[in-house]
């Protein structure tokens, strides 16, 4: 996705300050910032751009990059997670990543527990690929059916037979597409963004220290009270952090 299509994109589906006109001005301005290695300058742009629903794969990308020369390592990943999940990709989002990566203090070791089958199935499955299937075997049956209405009668059998098949055959893509929607509403990921997170065995100030961790480490969001969230490491480990030490993707 090039540039100025991350911002047309942004402009019918985001709510912007910004026409396209101000909105791509602004970003060429940061990325000129950006080469003249005035990263303050280029964060503030492309900052300015997300914060006014701008938030296409390409300006998460050169926002994590600004960051990553910043040494903003939190940040950083933070950005190159949304901007994957916004579409990104190409060897240079990669190779980003990677180096983030192997800035980061934290190198998690241990089993992470089993996921749930229902998390494991919709992992295993492309949302894209259920929701067209879904999308294309209902109306192909509901097509049928409508057709029954203009047939005339002794030769409607057929419609009604090919109508309820794939109006059957709908179903388990449909139930998967629930799924995915269910996991991706109920499934919060984030990224450690505070220099050092604590993580305590209950959701107050005097409880025990459990673990620290480290800018730019992924982890689940389990559940929240107060200002505080319970996060879940890869391996599994859990405990109680302050919300502001992380930002969801």
């Amino acid at each position: 996705m090039s540039a100025i299509t991350a911002i047309l994109v942004a402009t019918l589906l985001g709510q912007g300050y910004y026409s396209p006109e101000e909105a791509q001005t602004l970003f060429q301005q940061a990325n000129e910032a950006f080469y003249k290695q005035d990263y303050a300058a280029a964060r503030e742009g492309y900052e300015k751009l997300v914060s006014r629903g701008f938030g296409g794969a390409d300006i998460h990308y050169n926002l994590g990059t600004t960051y990553l020369a910043q040494g903003d390592l939190g940040r950083a990943v933070l950005s190159f997670e949304r901007s994957h999940r916004a579409g990104g990709d190409g060897p240079d989002l990669d190779a980003n990543f990677a180096l983030a990566r192997a800035q980061q203090l934290d190198k998690v070791v241990g089993t992470a527990p089993e996921e749930p089958f229902l998390q494991r199935v919709v992992g295993a499955t492309s949302g894209n690929l259920v929701a067209w299937a879904f999308l294309g075997t209902w109306l192909v049956g509901f097509a049928f059916l409508l057709l029954f209405r203009f047939l005339r009668p002794g030769r409607r059998t057929w419609a009604v037979v090919l109508g309820a098949v794939f109006l059957v055959a709908s179903l388990p893509s449909g139930a998967l597409l629930a799924a995915h929607v269910w996991v991706h509403e109920t499934l919060h990921e984030a990224v450690v963004i505070a220099p050092t997170l604590r993580a305590r065995e209950f959701p107050r100030d005097e409880a025990k220290v459990s673990f620290e961790v480290h800018p730019g480490l992924k982890v689940r969001v389990m559940e929240e009270t107060g200002r505080y969230v319970r996060i879940r490491l890869p391996n599994g480990l859990e405990g109680w952090a302050e919300r502001e030490g992380v930002a969801e993707i």
